[in-house]
């Protein structure tokens, strides 16, 4: 398998854990304050990559040299995290589905900005039809829930976490001066941590954290260890063999992956039209599979 198969592999994994964290953090989501939930969710996640890291001799000395790359990389993914639950407040969660579709077009104009990625025609294309596809899944091909769209505060402060989350992913090529994913991982999520503790102390100290329903440890272990622990390794070893617009693409198939997590949980199955939605997601991410890459 080539390194550009085995970073599609590792998206492919990334856009499911994803998806399991929109289904169980709509559970969650008014049981506790974001910045708490995402300073535990950071920690939680850099222990376990540290104990991966230390399993594998631990952080080499040329993995300390410039520490405000890993500060500015956690500093990026945590103002994600907490504008994308701080956008749900208000936001309803199909609004802020359609904002999310928005990232992969931002992540191609940063990674010709930050790294002289070249979009070709036909990614432009399978960004296209991914979005479209993603839209007719997040709308439930619904025209008319589609037309009665309406951009509000939510959404806003929701669309400059993704924002964030697009300028992340080819600034990860950019930081990274070789060091293992798991070892560069584990930088940011140490720095995003600290930046978590630090921003949203008052909101840790506050929280019950012995009353807290059983739902949202349930939740936080998984957006911990799968969520995040895992995906930020899987995204950092796929930005570094994948042009930035093709790794952000999949998250055009999150949405159809929301719908199996749903099933699973019992939410029942969407009716067959929304297929068709999945279909286009398939279809553009065949095209993304395809080698089209032209140096700069």
């Amino acid at each position: 398998m080539t390194a550009g198969l085995r970073g599609h592999a590792a998206m492919l994994l990334f856009s499911a854990l994803v998806a399991g964290s929109f289904s169980l953090g709509a559970m969650a989501a008014n049981e506790i304050a974001p910045a708490a939930l995402n300073a535990a969710r950071f920690w939680l996640a850099a222990l376990v990559i540290g104990v991966a890291v230390m399993a594998r001799g631990g952080v080499p000395r040329s993995a300390l040299q410039a520490p405000w790359r890993y500060a500015l990389l956690g500093g990026l993914f945590a103002i994600y995290f907490v504008l994308m639950f701080e956008g749900l407040k208000t936001a309803a969660p199909v609004s802020a589905a359609a904002v999310f579709t928005l990232t992969p077009v931002m992540s191609g104009v940063f990674g010709y900005v930050l790294l002289r990625q070249i979009t070709t025609p036909r990614m432009a294309l399978a960004l296209s039809i991914g979005a479209a596809g993603a839209l007719w899944v997040i709308f439930r091909a619904d025209l008319s829930a589609f037309l009665a769209f309406e951009v509000g505060r939510g959404e806003v402060i929701y669309f400059f976490g993704c924002l964030s989350h697009a300028i992340y992913t080819p600034m990860v090529r950019k930081m990274n001066r070789g060091e293992p994913a798991v070892v560069f991982t584990f930088g940011m999520l140490i720095a995003g941590a600290v930046l978590l503790t630090l921003w949203g102390w008052r909101d840790l100290v506050a929280t019950p954290w012995s009353e807290l329903p059983r739902i949202v440890w349930i939740t936080l272990v998984y957006i911990s260890i799968f969520a995040s622990a895992a995906t930020f390794v899987l995204l950092q070893f796929a930005t570094l063999r994948l042009p930035s617009a093709k790794v952000m693409a999949y998250t055009y198939l999150t949405p159809s992956w929301v719908i199996l997590w749903e099933v699973a949980l019992g939410n029942g199955v969407p009716p067959g039209i929304v297929w068709v939605g999945v279909g286009l997601t398939i279809v553009a991410l065949y095209l993304l599979l395809r080698d089209d890459e032209r140096p700069a």
